[in-house]
Protein backbone atom coordinates (compact mmCIF):
# COMPACT_ATOMS: atom_id res chain seq x y z
CA UNK A 1 0.00 0.00 0.00
CA UNK A 2 1.03 3.70 -0.92
CA UNK A 3 1.70 6.48 1.91
CA UNK A 4 0.03 9.22 0.31
CA UNK A 5 1.05 11.56 3.01
CA UNK A 6 4.96 10.18 3.54
CA UNK A 7 4.06 9.61 7.11
CA UNK A 8 5.69 6.18 6.98
CA UNK A 9 9.46 6.26 7.52
CA UNK A 10 11.80 4.47 4.57
CA UNK A 11 13.98 2.36 6.82
CA UNK A 12 16.68 3.28 8.61
CA UNK A 13 16.90 6.81 8.29
CA UNK A 14 14.75 9.38 9.59
CA UNK A 15 11.34 8.42 9.60
CA UNK A 16 8.09 10.30 7.59
CA UNK A 17 6.75 11.56 11.73
CA UNK A 18 10.09 13.27 12.17
CA UNK A 19 9.89 14.61 9.17
CA UNK A 20 7.08 15.92 9.29
CA UNK A 21 6.91 17.55 12.37
CA UNK A 22 10.64 18.92 11.92
CA UNK A 23 12.42 16.71 14.24
CA UNK A 24 14.95 15.20 12.67
CA UNK A 25 17.93 17.35 10.50
CA UNK A 26 20.20 16.14 7.43
CA UNK A 27 21.22 12.89 7.90
CA UNK A 28 18.54 11.65 10.51
CA UNK A 29 20.02 14.18 13.31
CA UNK A 30 17.37 14.95 15.40
CA UNK A 31 17.17 18.60 16.41
CA UNK A 32 14.81 20.59 18.41
CA UNK A 33 11.13 21.87 16.52
CA UNK A 34 12.99 25.04 16.87
CA UNK A 35 16.20 24.59 15.20
CA UNK A 36 17.56 25.49 11.76
CA UNK A 37 15.66 23.90 8.51
CA UNK A 38 18.82 22.35 6.21
CA UNK A 39 19.03 23.42 2.86
CA UNK A 40 16.52 22.11 0.39
CA UNK A 41 14.25 20.78 3.39
CA UNK A 42 10.02 21.24 2.52
CA UNK A 43 8.43 23.08 4.42
CA UNK A 44 5.17 21.55 6.16
CA UNK A 45 3.00 23.78 3.11
CA UNK A 46 4.77 22.49 0.32
CA UNK A 47 4.74 18.70 1.84
CA UNK A 48 0.90 19.58 2.60
CA UNK A 49 0.22 20.82 -0.69
CA UNK A 50 1.95 17.71 -2.22
CA UNK A 51 -0.25 15.13 -0.75
CA UNK A 52 -3.55 16.99 -1.16
CA UNK A 53 -2.34 16.58 -4.90
CA UNK A 54 -1.30 13.05 -4.61
CA UNK A 55 -5.01 12.02 -2.96
CA UNK A 56 -6.44 14.54 -5.70
CA UNK A 57 -4.77 12.24 -8.23
CA UNK A 58 -5.49 9.01 -6.88
CA UNK A 59 -9.42 10.28 -6.77
CA UNK A 60 -9.05 11.10 -10.24
CA UNK A 61 -7.92 7.54 -11.14
CA UNK A 62 -10.81 5.95 -9.17
CA UNK A 63 -13.17 8.39 -10.70
CA UNK A 64 -11.93 7.34 -13.67
CA UNK A 65 -11.85 3.55 -13.23
CA UNK A 66 -15.56 3.19 -12.03
CA UNK A 67 -16.01 5.07 -15.48
CA UNK A 68 -14.64 2.73 -17.48
CA UNK A 69 -16.10 -0.08 -15.97
CA UNK A 70 -19.34 1.13 -15.98
CA UNK A 71 -18.90 1.77 -19.98
CA UNK A 72 -17.61 -1.62 -20.53
CA UNK A 73 -13.95 0.05 -21.34
CA UNK A 74 -12.54 -1.79 -17.89
CA UNK A 75 -12.85 -5.65 -17.25
CA UNK A 76 -11.08 -5.85 -14.09
CA UNK A 77 -13.34 -5.12 -11.29
CA UNK A 78 -9.82 -6.00 -8.66
CA UNK A 79 -8.38 -3.03 -10.17
CA UNK A 80 -11.58 -0.61 -9.85
CA UNK A 81 -12.02 -1.48 -6.14
CA UNK A 82 -8.25 -1.67 -5.35
CA UNK A 83 -7.88 1.99 -6.81
CA UNK A 84 -11.17 3.08 -5.30
CA UNK A 85 -9.96 1.56 -1.32
CA UNK A 86 -6.79 3.43 -2.08
CA UNK A 87 -8.27 6.58 -3.06
CA UNK A 88 -10.69 6.10 0.48
CA UNK A 89 -7.37 5.51 2.47
CA UNK A 90 -5.55 8.54 1.37
CA UNK A 91 -8.81 10.60 2.13
CA UNK A 92 -9.62 9.46 5.33
CA UNK A 93 -5.47 9.67 6.21
CA UNK A 94 -5.68 13.33 4.32
CA UNK A 95 -8.69 13.97 6.71
CA UNK A 96 -6.58 12.93 10.16
CA UNK A 97 -3.90 15.35 9.19
CA UNK A 98 -6.72 17.98 8.41
CA UNK A 99 -8.53 17.50 12.34
CA UNK A 100 -4.75 17.26 14.25
CA UNK A 101 -3.75 20.37 12.73
CA UNK A 102 -7.17 22.30 13.85
CA UNK A 103 -6.97 20.13 17.07
CA UNK A 104 -3.58 22.29 17.39
CA UNK A 105 -4.63 25.45 16.37
CA UNK A 106 -7.58 25.39 18.24
CA UNK A 107 -5.55 24.46 21.48
CA UNK A 108 -2.92 27.31 20.60
CA UNK A 109 -5.83 29.58 20.07
CA UNK A 110 -6.78 29.11 24.02
CA UNK A 111 -3.07 29.85 25.12
CA UNK A 112 -2.69 33.05 27.09
CA UNK A 113 -0.12 35.58 26.05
Amino acid sequence: MSDPLGLIGSGGGSGGIERLHGLSGPGGAARGPGGPVGAGAPNFKDVLLQNINEVNKLQQEAATAIEDLATGQREDLEGVMLATQKADAAFRALVAVRNKVQQAYEEIKQMRV
